[in-house]
């Protein structure tokens, strides 16, 4: 028995939360994934999952082997990593996380340029929903922090800062005019994510409002039932791209479609308000080439800088006439 092996597909099971799905993430079939966890309980001589016609759990010795099976497996990529530090070229297979809106309007058209560089590097990109925290089941993930600080046993690299601004299509306005103060917005059709009671405009450059510099004016809005509610970014995105109404979207969703000319930037001087995303990975005192150069790659994508790459790009970064 590969002992390695076994143990790897053991806790792809775990992560993917079924034999099917870790069979799948393995390229293998669930047949031989079920043996590889068998054959391990076999020679560990203890059950590590029960196994339910509904769901997998651990039992209590397969909680305890997990968390140092995982260490285990790390030390092992760590020492792999090392030996290979020294190859001009790194190689195997990266997995990441991200939220998912970043993943497709970002990362999807990123990946060509990187898989041109470092042809060797395989990537498995989940993105489930929205993202809490680093996961170490991970090498790297997409952060999206607002509002609170970095918590936890991480390493962090910024990647830009993101406004979240309002956004319709330049027909709407044609149609509906276009709003020069918050307070004209209860005339108009908004689309919001549906748990929003409550929505505030920030005026001026990013800082202004948080530190009293002059011209710095927050304006909140209490928000009756939109038009659209909706927790999905994507669908207040293409809403707004046909017409629909006025939508608040992520720099990074409307980056593309303000600069074509799809979608129009309302109330330029306002916004709503702002997150930093970071590139987290867990904590290792060696990382593998292909992590290390993903990030170094989405740094040089981004910038790395406090500042909105996105809206610099589309010409209508804050506080600027349009």
């Amino acid at each position: 028995m590969d002992r390695l092996h076994s143990m790897r597909a053991f806790v792809r099971v775990i992560d993917a939360g079924s034999f099917a799905g870790a069979a799948r993430e393995m390229n293998q079939s669930p047949a031989v994934v079920t043996r590889l966890v068998a054959d391990l309980e076999e020679h560990l001589g203890a059950r590590l999952i029960n196994r339910t016609t509904r769901r997998l759990a651990l039992t209590d010795i397969g909680e305890a082997y997990l968390e140092r099976t995982r260490a285990i497996l790390t030390e092992v990529e760590e020492a792999e990593a090392l030996a290979s530090s020294a190859t001009s070229e790194p190689r195997g297979h990266l997995r990441v996380l991200a939220p998912p809106a970043f993943a497709v309007h970002q990362l999807a058209k990123h990946l060509p340029a990187f898989h041109e560089q470092y042809p060797k590097v395989t990537i498995e990109l989940a993105a489930p929903g929205p993202v809490e925290g680093m996961d170490e089941a991970f090498d790297v993930t997409i952060l999206s922090v607002a509002r609170r600080p970095l918590d936890g046993d991480f390493v962090a690299r910024r990647l830009a800062r993101s406004e979240v601004i309002a956004c319709a299509a330049p027909a709407y306005l044609d149609r509906r005019g276009r709003p020069q103060h918050p307070g004209e917005l209860s005339g108009h059709d908004a689309m919001l994510p549906s748990f929003l009671r409550e929505v505030s405009f920030v005026r001026g450059l990013f800082g202004d409002a948080d530190d009293d510099a002059p011209g710095g004016e927050t304006v909140s809005i209490a928000t009756a039932r939109p038009l659209l509610g909706t927790t999905h970014i994507d669908l207040l995105y293409a809403a707004a791209l046909h017409g629909l109404g006025i939508a608040g979207l992520p720099s990074f969703v409307a980056e593309d479609a303000l600069r074509e000319g799809a979608l129009e930037r309302v109330l330029p001087e306002w916004r709503l308000f702002d997150a930093t995303l970071y590139a987290a990975m867990p904590t290792r005192k060696h990382v593998p080439a292909r992590t290390r150069v993903f990030v170094d790659f989405l740094l040089k994508a981004f910038g790395g800088e406090d500042r909105d790459p996105w809206l610099i790009a589309a010409g209508c970064e804050t506080g600027k006439r349009q």
